[in-house]
């Protein structure tokens, strides 16, 4: 399902997104992927809430969407493409530069688990949706619409409210923070606080981070800001290295996760590395956090002495050697030798060669994202008990837990060292306002007033819309993702932490201190109301929540 969500078109800000959805072939539970650019606008613009597509075709296809006609065409020659000459060709090919598309690379061809789907150069980065789009052989979307008049229960209104609403969000200290700096802007201050993952999550600090700071992007390689639609914030990055080895024209530049995992993750402090390696991955249609974790948990373990050079046919990868590193990335993609292994996942490695599953910084088989949780024992939550596995997205203490005003809903500045029921319940209250963030969709930097955002779903929809109806939408969406999870066979063993990011450091922001994951796993069963033993939501918790009885299970 790819899904452009009620709010799209209207330029409420940040709304102008699309999230794919299906079953992930990584994890095996579900799967969900927000991206920005301009397609989602695009289909909206078509005419269309969402595209569903069921089954296979045996041959290459693409689809193509101009407003009611719909088409799918033979994609034969675009096969084995990658990301960027797909999208260059299908706008050839239907003679408008202004169409928008959504495609697949070599990965999701070759249907690496972590495959992604990139539009203009941006991501639905998470949980292998490109290897969905690979396995029924769909190459590509291209949409284009010109129906700008959209319906809504009142236009008045809703203009007010989102003149009101883009306002305060322009006026935040974080907007400015990340249209300047971009998402790495606080990467420095993350380095001080231990939140930096450093040496495969092994070490505290480096002393080389500031070499990869949004600060230092700016004073080096940015060009400009860029926008996607209707955002307010602008946090993207153009970039252009003139010259040297990595030198390239105008394109997009990476952003804090992707610095993260192939910069301090693996000991790298080469920005202009990362801006090349980032490059490859979107042309090649690759998520960028799992495969820099598959890369980093070969690199520490090597160093370990876990596996040695004949296991990865003949390398001998070292911190912040990135020629390795290029050459891990394209065995991966192509599927040639130990990169067919590491297609599928650091789970699989492990098990491939005997690596104890604590040592590998994976949560239902999927690499966690980079805000480490000794600094912030929320993210604890966020990564052992996300609705799509470890995400920074679903449930973003490390962000809210600054100061983002949420009180509205309860969700309170805290302790980040709090391992206690206000930590459980804050992290309960926040994981249902990112699922309804993903449901409106909005981009979780957007942080309007909780009323704000009410009101402009109010006058957008027509429905009856509070604080009472945010919150009770956004628990709604979380236990049915729960109740997914569970169908695909997921139990409270899953609901875990690996020891590599437990053990306390003894030095750096967080010396000493680790989230106790079991006292908090109880306490947020607890006041979700799911079951200690089989991780299920209450039958009297989902009639609170008005399900279906089909729903119900005793």
């Amino acid at each position: 399902m790819i899904m452009t969500g009620p709010l799209n078109g209207t330029f409420a800000p940040n709304t102008g997104r699309w999230v794919v959805c299906s079953k992930s072939p990584l994890t095996g539970i579900w799967g969900e992927s927000n991206c920005g650019s301009w397609f989602g606008a695009e289909v909206k613009k078509a005419g269309y809430d969402g595209i569903e597509i069921i089954g296979a075709s045996e041959k290459p296809v693409y689809i193509e969407i101009n407003d009611s006609e719909v088409k799918i065409k033979n994609a034969e020659f675009l096969w084995g493409m990658g990301t960027f000459q797909t999208t260059k060709m299908l706008k050839e090919v239907v003679r408008d530069n202004k169409a928008k598309v959504a495609c697949i690379g070599l990965a999701g061809e070759n249907l690496i688990k972590y495959a992604n789907i990139i539009s203009e150069q941006r991501a639905a980065g998470r949980t292998g949706m490109g290897a969905i789009f690979g396995s029924k052989k769909l190459k590509a979307i291209i949409a284009k619409g010109t129906n700008l008049n959209l319906n809504v229960a009142d236009k008045e209104k809703l203009d007010n409210a989102i003149k009101v609403t883009r306002d305060y969000v322009k006026s935040s200290f974080t907007t400015q923070m990340l249209g300047k700096y971009g998402t790495a802007a606080a990467l420095d201050m993350y380095n001080i606080t231990s939140e930096l993952p450093i040496k495969y999550h092994t070490q505290p600090k480096w002393e080389k981070a500031r070499n990869l700071s949004g600060v230092t992007m700016a004073e080096t390689i940015l060009v400009k800001q860029a926008f996607c639609h209707s955002c307010v914030i602008g946090c993207g990055r153009i970039i252009e290295i003139k010259e040297g080895k990595y030198k390239t024209d105008e394109t997009k530049g990476p952003e804090y996760e992707t610095i993260c995992g192939f910069g301090s993750l693996i000991l790298n402090d080469d920005l202009k590395s990362i801006t090349h390696i980032n490059k490859k991955c979107n042309d090649f249609g690759i998520d960028t956090i799992s495969t820099s974790g598959v890369i980093g948990s070969i690199i520490y373990h090597y160093n370990m002495k876990n596996i040695n050079s004949k296991d990865l046919d003949g390398l001998e990868p070292e911190w912040g050697e990135m020629e390795i590193v290029e050459q891990l990335l394209e065995k991966i993609v192509k599927r040639e030798g130990i990169g067919n292994v590491l297609a599928e996942g650091s789970n699989y490695f492990a098990e491939k060669f005997g690596i104890n599953k604590e040592e590998i910084a994976t949560v239902d088989k999927m690499e966690v994202t980079y805000h480490d949780c000794r600094s912030n024992y929320g993210m604890s939550i966020a990564y052992g008990i996300g609705p799509r596995g470890p995400s920074h997205n679903a449930c973003d203490a490390y962000y809210i837990l600054m100061g983002i005003p949420l009180d509205e809903l309860g969700i309170n500045q805290i302790d980040t060292y709090k391992d206690d029921m206000e930590m459980a319940k804050c992290c309960s209250l926040l994981m249902d306002y990112r699922a309804l963030y993903s449901s409106m969709i909005m981009c979780s930097f957007c942080n309007p007033l909780p009323s704000q955002n009410a009101d402009i779903i109010k006058y957008a929809t027509g429905l009856k819309f509070g604080l009472k109806e945010v919150k009770l939408y956004g628990e709604r969406i979380a236990n049915m993702k729960r109740i997914f999870n569970i169908k695909m066979g997921l139990t409270p063993l899953d609901d875990r932490i690996p020891q590599i990011l437990l053990k306390p450091f003894e030095s750096g922001g967080s010396a000493g201190r680790s989230p106790n994951f079991s006292k908090l796993k109880e306490l947020y069963y607890k006041y979700r109301d799911w079951d200690p033993i089989t991780g299920v939501p209450s039958v009297s918790k989902l009639k609170s929540l008005n399900f279906d009885q089909k729903f119900y299970r005793s």
